[in-house]
């Protein structure tokens, strides 16, 4: 059973940082392409950062140069390093395995994906 969990979400000023960590288990995680999705209130989902088995990373415009997705192949987790955060960044932040052949882009398709982590910034 695939189980992707994301963590360390939570509240912040414009301008600050936080790092997300996703747990995963249940797939064979070091070959994945793996990305970052998030939802605001209201809105449809996007996809923010993707990064693939060979470590290269691509990324939203809106959140190029400001947040940094990386991997530990080791122990099956992928990060999410935010920093500068503006209220448009507020959002349930997920993770997610890329279908397999998919390109590895931030707006591929999820073959899986699960519990969110909430992002509040605050102006």
């Amino acid at each position: 059973q695939v189980q992707l969990a994301a963590s360390g979400g939570g509240s912040v000023q414009s301008g600050g940082s936080l790092t997300l960590s996703c747990a995963a288990s249940g797939l064979p995680y070091s070959r994945y392409c793996m990305g970052w999705f998030r939802q605001a209130l209201g809105k449809e989902r996007e996809g923010v950062a993707a990064i693939d088995s060979d470590g290269s990373t691509n990324y939203a415009d809106s959140v190029k140069g400001r947040f940094t997705i990386s991997r530990d192949n080791a122990k099956n987790t992928l990060y999410l390093q935010m920093n500068s955060l503006k209220p448009e960044d507020t959002a349930m932040y997920y993770c997610a395995a890329i279908l397999p052949f998919d390109a590895c882009t931030y707006y591929s398709r999820m073959q899986y994906s699960g519990k969110g982590t909430l992002v509040t910034i605050s102006s």
